[in-house]
């Protein structure tokens, strides 16, 4: 892993874009690393466009600002590839990681010449095969952790466990359907690019 890592994530409101990095920060902090998970919020209304930022390091992170240049983006509804520029300062030795089933030849005229590595994950069919109900979050949250390298496979699945039995403390059912999509999703983001 780079000293540091910077992930810049798109999604809409309602789709867990935010609770996903605070995830990611909390699991890369339980590792040893120095953490920032925060969303730039604008019109807060369910489907609107959000955008959520994750820097993560071995080192003290002494910036606090946006992320202007990120090393990975994660978009999590592929309808946000015509309305807002994901690609925008997107460092090519890095990658961006769609939920999508469209293909590279689909997808590549709406990355605005990017040329770097796309990785794709259907996260509607993990979601919905582990947990009945489209929640994208949790399997795309699995597949940045398995494009970065942040942490091991191994230690990210144990600390969802722990934090998934801490979160939902009072609905225990939907700890298992969760735990089975970060399996899926580790196994199903593929490189397309």
């Amino acid at each position: 892993m780079k000293d540091l890592i910077e992930i810049r994530w798109h999604g809409r409101g309602g789709q867990g874009a935010k609770t996903a990095s605070l995830l990611l920060a909390d699991a890369a902090f339980n590792t040893g690393k120095y953490i920032q998970g925060f969303p730039e919020y604008g019109p807060e209304r369910m489907g609107a466009p959000i955008t959520a930022y994750n820097r993560i390091s071995t080192t003290p992170i002494r910036v606090h600002s946006n992320i202007y240049e990120p090393d990975y983006v994660v978009v999590i509804d592929d309808t946000l590839l015509t309305a807002v520029d994901v690609t925008a300062g997107l460092k090519e030795d890095g990658a961006i990681v769609i939920n999508t089933t469209k293909s590279i030849e689909e997808i590549s005229p709406l990355l605005n010449g990017y040329k770097g590595s796309v990785y794709t994950i259907d996260a509607r069919k993990v979601s919905e095969e582990t947990l009945g109900k489209y929640f994208p979050n949790t399997p795309m949250l699995a597949a940045i952790v398995k494009v970065t390298g942040i942490m091991s496979e191994e230690d990210f699945i144990q600390d969802m466990e722990g934090s998934f039995k801490h979160k939902f403390a009072k609905k225990p059912e939907v700890i298992e359907g969760n735990m089975n999509a970060i399996r899926l999703a580790l196994q199903e983001v593929k490189k397309i690019q």
